[in-house]
């Protein structure tokens, strides 16, 4: 491991606390050093208070924020003479720890400090980094972990034996740091945790932490657990609608829609496929610091009630009558010869949060068990930080407007006009969400979990299917289908209407939605909430006009295709509806030319042709959407088959 201390870049972090930014942000670039929210950072300041008083204050990272990103805001400024009175207590519960960690704040609107703040004001050094490295954990949860780490470290750091977060795990240190710490300590190790280091600078405790973190993994390569190289055959493909199958166990377990993601890479495969993953996987994670993340064990095979019952046997067995906070009993990892590594969250960012921690986890198992045998701790330790109040608070609560958190939409026609403003709409409201279009750009409208563009024709059933495969392996299924790719060809009367304009028009706004909803259909049968369908139709249903035969027909197609549906997949809980715009402008295809030349073709300003209907109302994409997203919500459970113009109120439809 290599410092990425640059001088030239120190020089734009002004002051101790830009310093301590810096460095923060050096070591949350590093996943080997903290994942997601992990780690912690401070400095101590002398700064004038409210009276002109000088007093000591305690710049620690604030509860939520990331290392890899994290300002001067993201820090809580705690007096540290208040901390220290509180390290000095024989005993604190954590209500009041918690209670008085708010209280110590100079400033009320600061971030929650970290539950691990007043071990930060243990150590009386100025700049303080706190890391879960993997080659420390490594060694640390291997057989004679204790015994290995005095070999690597001497006299360079002090090692604390496990102990619950929190104050316990404050007393005890402040217990042994008074008998062990000399001038030559550069760190304090926490068994079953992460290493601590310190200076009198925000270089010199960050580079400390680099050297420190170096000899873990120069011990692991020497005694041959180092890297782990896997090589695995490539797995057969796996039915969609077995994938959507495990992800409907999972989301019923665990009471509410769940996003899964499938990896079948080398890695993934290579571990899952070993004949002693179940006793590996089973013995527990490499620290508590995870199990909110990802549970104490992965489940291996598919058995998703027999996963649940253990579960539920593991919390009554050490919750010992007492009141627990609920916590589902689905899997948040699961390991699979047949697919490899599958995650799994209530969004898809968490879903990628368990992925990237349990990546660690297997290169971490992995080296510990070539270094004499992987062990980790007894199962109450991680139930007593997975039930933990003060743990639990580090997760993001799930916001109301959010209707369809973990669950999958699947847009066509999504990189433009109402596609992506159907994009837009079923984000908003929590959903995974695929978007199929012909153009390119599809693939980079944004850059979140929670979305993937694929580029695909639609009139080929090959790309089609291909497409639907990695959406399924990607997000674990398809609950929406919004169906909105379609193409208005140039006007034409009958009598002139070329065959392959005809059949192009057909093949696209007809039998492509045809093809998407026959090989949805098993995965919206799937779905947790029942699936939804939304067409997105047109005025010239209802209201057909001259020289726009071979669209209006396909539409009018379409919308009987819809009205079937319906009929047919109602038994499957499945909801079909139809939206029929007119005059949506800001689409691609009305440019500021042709807008102007339709306008005066009708003796109307362009003002007046946008506005031409009942109402008087200009009509987006967003109104279209907005419909569409709502049409696929709770407000609409007991609605299908219906049509709904979105148009301003047309006097010919009307």
């Amino acid at each position: 491991m290599n410092s990425l201390w640059n001088d030239q870049d120190a020089l734009r972090f002004q002051g101790p606390l830009g310093q301590r930014v810096y460095t923060s942000r050096l070591l949350g670039r590093d996943p080997s050093l903290v994942l997601h929210g992990g780690g912690n950072t401070s400095v101590k300041l002398l700064e004038p208070n409210l009276f002109g008083e000088s007093e000591e204050v305690l710049y620690v990272k604030g509860r939520g924020a990331d290392l890899s990103t994290i300002d001067a805001a993201g820090f809580s400024p705690c007096r540290l003479r208040r901390l220290l009175r509180l390290v000095s207590l024989s005993e604190l519960s954590d209500e009041q720890m918690e209670s008085e960690l708010k209280l110590s704040l100079t400033r009320a609107s600061a971030p929650a400090p970290s539950v691990e703040t007043l071990l930060h004001a243990l150590l009386p050094q100025k700049f303080v980094d706190h890391t879960h490295a993997d080659a420390l954990i490594a060694v640390m949860n291997s057989r004679n972990g204790f015994e290995r780490l005095q070999e690597i470290y001497g006299t360079q750091v002090v090692i604390i034996p496990y102990a619950m977060p929190g104050f316990k795990l404050v007393r005890l240190c402040r217990e042994i740091l008074s008998k062990e710490a000399t001038r030559e300590t550069i760190g304090v190790v926490l068994m079953h945790h992460g290493l601590f280091t310190f200076g009198e600078s925000a270089k010199i405790s960050y580079e400390r932490m680099i050297d420190l973190v170096s000899q873990a993994e120069r011990y692991l390569e020497t005694h041959g657990a180092g890297r782990i190289e896997w090589l695995t055959q490539p797995m057969k493909p796996q039915p969609r609608a077995e994938i959507a199958a495990l992800r409907r166990k999972v989301s019923d377990a665990a009471g509410a829609p769940m996003v899964m993601t499938v990896r079948s890479d080398s890695q993934a495969l290579g571990f899952a496929r070993r004949t002693d993953v179940l006793e590996l996987s089973q013995r527990g994670g490499v620290t508590p610091d995870h199990v909110i993340r990802t549970k104490r064990v992965p489940m291996v095979g598919r058995d998703v009630a027999a996963y649940a019952a253990a579960y539920q046997d593991y919390a009554r067995a050490y919750a010992a009558g007492r009141a627990l906070a609920v916590v589902d009993p689905a899997p948040r990892v699961i390991l699979d010869p047949e697919l490899g590594m599958v995650v799994l969250g209530r969004s898809a960012e968490d879903a990628g949060i368990a992925e990237d921690i349990y990546r660690h986890t297997i290169d971490i198992i992995m080296s510990a068990e070539k270094l004499g045998g992987w062990k980790a701790l007894p199962a109450r330790d991680f139930f007593d930080v997975e039930f933990w109040d003060l743990e639990r608070a580090k997760l993001t609560k799930p916001d109301p407007e959010c209707d369809f958190l973990g669950e999958v939409a699947l847009v066509t026609g999504a990189a433009s006009g109402i596609g992506k403003a159907c994009v837009d709409a079923l984000l908003a409201r929590g959903a995974a969400v695929i978007g199929l279009d012909v153009a390119p750009a599809v693939k980079q409208l944004y850059d979140r979990k929670s979305y993937l563009g694929i580029e695909c024709n639609l009139t080929d059933e090959e790309r089609i299917g291909a497409a639907l495969d990695q959406a399924v392996r990607t997000f674990g299924s398809i609950d929406m289908l919004v169906l909105n790719a379609g193409i208005f060809p140039k006007s034409s009367p009958i009598a002139a209407l070329a065959t392959d304009v005809w059949r192009r028009t057909m093949s696209i706004n007809l039998d492509a939605n045809l093809v998407l909803m026959r090989e949805c259909h098993p995965l919206l049968k799937l779905a947790p909430r029942g699936g939804r369908v939304v067409i997105i139709g047109s005025k010239n249903v209802a209201a057909p006009g001259p020289g726009a035969a071979a669209y209006s027909a396909s539409k009018s197609a379409m919308q009987q295709l819809a009205r079937v549906a319906a009929l047919e997949w109602g038994g499957d809980g499945i909801r079909v509806n139809c939206v029929h715009p007119n005059a949506v402008f800001d689409t691609a295809i009305w440019t500021p030319e042709v807008l102007a030349a339709r306008a005066a073709s009708y003796k109307l300003s362009v003002q007046e042709y946008k506005t031409n209907n009942v109402l008087k109302v200009e009509v987006t994409s967003k109104d279209v959407a907005e419909l569409a997203a709502e049409l696929c919500g709770p407000r609409f459970s007991r609605t299908t088959g219906a049509q709904i113009p979105v148009d301003g109120g047309n006097e010919r439809v009307i």
